[in-house]
């Protein structure tokens, strides 16, 4: 157990058991505080030694899930807001049977076309999360606004607008294949 001890946060059954742990000798390592269970296949290490980040535990408390909206708009400095809780994106059928107490993840429920675009994997060490890129991102944001609020929508899509590294294309790519296009267009055309 020292060897993941210090580098990774959340462990999965099927990782234990890649490392050679039985189920009596991960019911051990629970008993004696090394692991703390999460839900059906994910522990927690409770000796975890790194950096603390909310969207680890929110890649461990909802899988599949990806960091979206305006967490996703603060990871990509696009936004001064806040957010009280993680945002986390998963499709329509997928169900989350338990959400920690902290930090606080909020569901939203995206269509599978909606899931499966612009998802980048994040690592860091030995722990990894799924956000969707900054493109996806402001498009959602723009298509969701009346949830999130029309001041941190155009606060959103202006920082993006400043960016060196920004796509207009590939923004126009993500709105079409959503069908939000002329709403993307009409923002645009507002802010430039």
């Amino acid at each position: 157990m020292n060897a993941i001890a210090v580098n990774k946060k959340f462990i999965t059954t099927a990782e234990l058991k890649d490392m050679g742990y039985s189920y009596y000798k991960i019911g051990k390592l629970e008993e004696q505080g090394i692991l703390s269970r999460v839900n059906r296949s994910t522990y927690e290490n409770l000796t975890y030694k790194g950096d603390e980040n909310d969207f680890f535990s929110a890649e461990a408390f909802v899988p599949n899930g990806v960091i979206c909206l305006m967490s996703a708009a603060r990871y990509y400095e696009l936004t001064n807001f806040l957010p009280d809780a993680v945002d986390v994106a998963i499709e329509r059928k997928k169900k989350v049977n338990t959400l920690p107490e902290w930090p606080e993840i909020r569901i939203f429920y995206f269509d599978a076309s909606r899931m499966d675009l612009g998802v980048t994997e994040v690592r860091d060490g030995d722990n990894c999360f799924h956000i969707f890129d900054i493109e996806k991102t402001v498009v959602d944001i723009i298509y969701y606004r009346n949830k999130i609020g029309i001041e941190e929508t155009s606060e959103v899509l202006r920082n993006y607008l400043k960016r060196r590294d920004r796509q207009i294309d590939r923004l126009y790519a993500y709105a079409k294949r959503l069908r939000c296009e002329k709403i993307v267009r009409t923002y645009l055309e507002v802010l430039v």
